[in-house]
């Protein structure tokens, strides 16, 4: 199933779509949608079951601008980007860290987020000021 939707472009990225679109010979909307499908990254089972930072109740929020990977995820972590860097990654490995950078990412995904709830709300100061 497709939907379809309208949507405003700044100039140059309509311009910079429509020029390697003719250069790749696909029409502008497929490149498109390819570049928004392989642009947005997945989100997995549990994250969709989040409850959106909006809901949640100013002790909650705050809680979530502390939240951090669990311990023992964050030295793996770490483990295998070494041994990504120095090139001595199997397989399974690039699996692991591959399950575990998605776990990052939403990870940081919700806590910024939730910085800029709190900051909506006043619970807190702008980082930057």
């Amino acid at each position: 199933m497709s939907n379809q939707i309208t949507i405003t472009l700044p100039d140059e990225v309509y311009k910079r779509a429509e020029h390697f679109a003719r250069l790749a010979n696909r029409e502008l909307a497929s490149i498109l949608a390819d570049t928004i499908q392989f642009g947005i990254p997945s989100i997995s089972a549990v994250a969709a079951a989040f409850e959106p930072i909006s809901a949640l109740s100013n002790e909650q929020v705050m809680t979530l601008t502390e939240l951090q990977m669990e311990y023992d995820q964050d030295v793996r972590l770490s483990e295998l980007l070494d041994r990504q860097q120095a090139g001595t990654m199997t397989e399974i490995e690039r699996s692991e860290l591959q399950a575990l950078m998605q776990i990052y990412q939403e990870l940081l995904l919700r806590k910024a987020t939730a910085l800029s709830e709190a900051v909506k709300r006043g619970l807190m100061e702008p980082l930057n000021s």
